[in-house]
């Protein structure tokens, strides 16, 4: 089972946060493409840009944050930060 959580935090605090579970047999790659949209749709937010920085990040530690610059709409915290749990 892949699972991913993702939370927005703002002022250190954690406001919203949620789980994505996947069981399908996808590459852990569309495994975790589709949990950011199902997170993006949750939340209400447009999909985060990946710059090569969150690439290399979640490459090596499985975790990533997305801040203002990532997204074009304004957000209401200070990043959205996703972080795999669980992979098969």
């Amino acid at each position: 089972m892949f699972r991913l959580w993702a939370k927005e935090v703002k002022d250190n605090r954690v406001i919203k946060d949620t789980t994505i579970e996947n069981g399908s047999s996808d590459t852990r790659t569309h495994k975790v493409f589709q949990a950011l949209d199902e997170v993006c749709a949750a939340f209400d937010l447009g999909r985060p840009i990946w710059l090569d920085s969150n690439v290399s990040e979640f490459q090596r530690h499985a975790k990533t944050r997305f801040a203002q610059d990532h997204f074009i709409e304004d957000i209401a915290f200070d990043f959205l930060e996703i972080q795999v749990l669980e992979e098969d």
